[in-house]
């Protein structure tokens, strides 16, 4: 299958991209890798998006493009492949569609993770990391320490990352509202959209996708 997922921050996206693809047998392409894989690698785009990064600019729709397109043309692609965080918004959605039609392919789905605005905000909100070990992850309501603010693991200080502040979810919601989301309405004209409650334990989400996206087939 050629699965894309979307859903605003804090519904779960990455931990259910990777479990679906999993289940799938496909590979997971999200942005974040490839930006990661290419700059590591010092590919020809991976140096020009560090350059955008480093000047703190957005890195340009086509360089994304390029490294997705060069992605999925990957031997473990070549039966589907699930994109996360791509595309991010529509002029992407279009290039997607245009690549696709080039090699002959079509997307199956687009999967839509939706979760209300206020649980969003608790989820992140709610987040708290240890200093020591940021693989250490717990949550004021869903998941609290034995004692507030100290890791149960290794007794480090927990503490809540700039990015998962109130204020700064809300701004990301609000990129996502007037930019990705609008990709739902333009895949919809398609009738490829999915649309599944991100709420509920993980397990449950993932059994309720995969439901979805086999009854869409």
């Amino acid at each position: 299958m050629r699965i894309v997922l979307v859903g605003p921050p804090g519904a779960g996206k990455g931990t259910q991209a990777t479990r679906l693809a999993e289940k799938l047998r496909i590979p997971h392409i999200s942005t974040g890798d490839l930006f990661r894989a290419n700059i590591s690698r010092q590919t020809e785009l991976g140096k020009l998006a560090k350059s955008y990064m480093d000047a703190g600019n957005l890195v340009p729709d086509e360089v994304t493009i390029a490294m997705a397109k060069d992605r999925m043309e990957q031997p473990d692609a070549e039966d589907g492949f699930l994109l996360d965080g791509f595309p991010r918004n529509v002029s992407q959605a279009e290039a997607l569609d245009e690549l696709l039609t080039t090699e002959g392919i079509k997307l199956d789905a687009v999967l839509d993770l939706e979760a209300p605005e206020a649980e969003v905000v608790k989820r992140i909100a709610g987040r708290r990391i240890c200093r020591k070990d940021s693989s250490h992850v717990f949550h004021v309501s869903y998941s609290p320490p034995e004692q507030e603010g100290v890791c149960d693991r290794c007794g480090g200080e927990l503490y809540q990352r700039d990015d998962d502040s109130e204020e700064t979810v809300r701004t990301r919601l609000e990129v996502y509202h007037t930019q990705t989301e609008p990709i739902i309405d333009y895949y919809k004209a398609q009738g490829l959209v999915v649309t599944i409650s991100a709420l509920g334990p993980v397990d449950e989400v993932t059994g309720r996708a995969l439901e979805a996206l086999r009854r869409d087939k």
